[in-house]
C-alpha cells in the first residue's frame, strides 16, 4: 500500500518525481520521499505528511540531477515515524543504493534474523531495509548478479524503484501481486506504480514491467533481465476493486470500465426495488454507475465528498478514522428525504465506516437503505501489503451476513458472488490472488506468523 517512481535521464527528475508522487497521493498518506543524484552526490528529502506539505519549491530545486527515485507511504509493516520514510538510502561497499518499495515480505524477519547475526545494523523498522542490507551482502560484486542474488533472497510481494550509483532500477516478483508500469518523456525512461503518474506528466505509457524482470536503466540504454523461475500469476483483485485510481491501467487493463464491469455483475444478482442508486463516493461510484444502468434505477449522489480529506480506508489509526468517516461526507437531504436508496459501496473492512455512512442517510431522511458490495465478503488478512492484517479487524470473518445487515443498520444487504468478480474482470481468474476471500494464499508465511494473524 504505497506508490513508488522514478525517472533517468531527466534535467528536471526530482520535479517530474514530485509531480509523479501526487498523482499516486492515494496509494499512501503518511510520508512521502525523493532521492536524487547528478552522478557526484546523492540528494534526500523525505518527511512525514502529504507531498504538497512535504516539498515546496526550494526543496526541489536543491534535489538535484536527472536520476530520481520516489516514495508516498502507507505503513503495512513498520511504525509511522520519519525513520521508516522511503526512499530508504544507504552507502555500501557496491556503492550508493535507495529503495522505494511496494508490498510486504513475509520472510523479512527471518531475514532480518540473519543480517543481525552477521552483523548488520538496522536503522528501521520496515521489511524494505532488508533489501538494501541484502543488496550490500551480496557476494556478487557485479550489479546485475548483486540484484539477483538478492531479490532471489526474498519471498512475498515487491515492486521496487531503486537506484544503485548510476542505474535506475525497476523490478516485481515473480507472482507480480503488485503493479508498476514503464514509461518514457524526452527520452528518459520512467518507473511508476500506476498509469496515472505517466499522464500527469504528459509520459507515454510503453508497457508493464513484467512479473520476475528486473530492468536496468542506464543514460543510454535499457535492459531487461527475466532471472527468476516463473511462477502463476497473482494480481492483486483488491488493486481493481478499491485501491487504484480509476484513470489508470493495472494489469494492462482500465481500472474504471472494471469498477463499472463489477457493479452491473452485482445488480444481476442483487436486484433492489428503489427509488435511486447511489454510491459512497468515490471508490463505490464507478460500481454504482454500473448498477444503475444495468437495473435501469436514476443513478444520484445522496452524499457529496469533501475532497480535502484523505482516503478513510488508509489511515492507519481507528481514531483517525472514525473523524475524518465524520468530516469526509455530507447527505443532501433534499435527495434522500423519503426515498428508497440503493447504496453501491466497494468493500466492507471493519464495518464501523459503513455503519456511520447508514446513519447519516436516516437522519438525512432515507425511507429505507439497501446496501450492495461489489465484491465478496473480506474474511481473512492480507500478507501482501493490503492493510488487513488480522481477521480479527474483519468483520466478516467472525460474523454472518445477517449480523453484519443488523450491525450497519440497512435493510438488506448483499455481497457480489467471488465468481462474479472474478467474472468482472478483463483478466482470466487464475491470474488473480483472492486470498482475502478465501484464504487460499498462493505463497504462504512461516506457519507461526500464519497462526498469529489467521486466528
Amino acid at each position: 500500500m504505497c506508490g513508488i517512481f522514478g525517472i533517468y535521464p531527466h534535467k528536471d527528475a526530482a520535479r517530474l518525481t514530485y509531480l509523479g508522487l501526487y498523482a499516486l497521493q492515494h496509494r499512501g498518506e503518511e510520508a512521502a520521499g525523493i532521492v536524487s543524484s547528478n552522478g557526484k552526490k546523492i540528494f534526500l528529502h523525505k518527511a512525514l505528511g502529504l507531498v504538497s506539505d512535504v516539498f515546496n519549491e526550494e526543496i526541489i530545486h536543491d534535489l538535484r540531477g536527472e536520476l530520481a527515485v520516489g516514495h508516498v507511504r502507507y505503513s503495512t509493516t513498520g511504525s509511522s515515524n520519519v525513520k521508516n520514510v522511503q526512499p530508504f538510502l544507504v552507502k555500501s561497499k557496491n556503492g550508493n543504493i535507495a529503495i522505494a518499495h511496494n508490498g510486504n515480505l513475509i520472510n523479512a524477519l527471518g531475514l532480518r534474523k540473519e543480517l543481525e547475526e552477521k552483523g548488520a545494523i538496522f536503522q528501521t523498522t520496515m521489511d524494505s531495509e532488508v533489501i538494501a542490507h541484502l543488496l550490500a551482502h551480496s557476494p556478487q560484486k557485479e550489479y546485475q548478479s548483486a540484484m539477483v542474488w538478492a531479490l532471489s533472497q526474498l519471498k512475498g510481494a515487491f515492486s521496487l524503484v531503486l537506484m544503485f550509483n548510476d542505474i535506475l532500477i525497476g523490478c516485481r516478483d515473480t507472482f507480480g501481486w503488485r503493479p508498476l508500469c514503464l514509461g518514457k518523456l524526452d527520452g528518459a525512461y520512467i518507473l511508476a506504480s500506476e498509469t496515472c503518474a505517466l499522464d500527469l506528466i504528459g509520459a507515454q505509457y510503453i508497457r508493464d514491467v513484467e512479473p520476475g524482470e528486473i530492468l536496468f536503466i542506464h543514460k543510454d540504454k535499457i535492459e531487461s533481465l527475466k532471472p527468476f523461475p516463473k511462477t502463476r500469476c497473482a494480481f492483486c483483485i483488491f488493486e481493481y476493486i478499491y485501491f487504484s485510481r480509476p484513470d489508470s491501467n493495472i494489469f494492462g487493463h482500465n481500472v474504471y470500465l472494471a469498477r463499472k464491469k463489477l457493479g452491473e455483475q452485482l445488480a444481476k444478482e442483487f436486484p433492489v426495488e428503489a427509488d435511486l442508486v447511489m454510491p459512497i463516493p468515490d471508490s463505490g461510484t464507478y460500481a454504482a454507475l454500473g448498477f444503475s444502468k444495468a437495473c435501469g434505477i436514476p443513478y444520484d449522489l445522496g452524499m457529496i465528498r469533501n475532497h480535502y480529506i484523505g482516503r478513510t480506508f488508509i489511515q492507519p489509526s481507528q481514531i483517525v478514522r472514525d473523524f475524518r468517516v465524520k468530516v469526509k461526507l455530507n447527505a443532501v437531504k433534499e435527495v434522500l428525504r423519503g426515498r428508497r436508496v440503493a447504496v453501491i459501496e466497494d468493500s466492507i473492512v471493519r464495518g464501523t465506516t459503513s455503519r456511520a455512512r447508514v446513519k447519516t442517510l436516516r437522519e438525512a431522511g432515507a425511507k429505507q437503505v439497501h446496501m450492495r458490495i461489489s465484491c465478496p465478503p473480506l474474511r481473512f488478512p492480507c500478507f501482501y501489503g493490503i492493510d488487513f492484517p488480522t481477521r480479527k479487524e474483519l468483520i466478516a470473518a467472525k460474523h454472518s451476513i445477517d449480523w453484519i445487515r443488523e450491525f450497519i443498520g440497512v435493510d438488506t444487504l448483499e455481497y457480489l458472488s467471488l465468481e462474479g468478480m472474478l467474472n468482472s474482470m478483463p483478466l482470466p481468474k487464475e491470474n488473480f490472488c483472492t486470498a482475502c476471500y478465501t484464504g487460499n494464499y498462493p505463497l504462504k508465511p512461516s506457519s507461526r506468523l500464519s497462526k498469529e494473524i489467521l486466528e
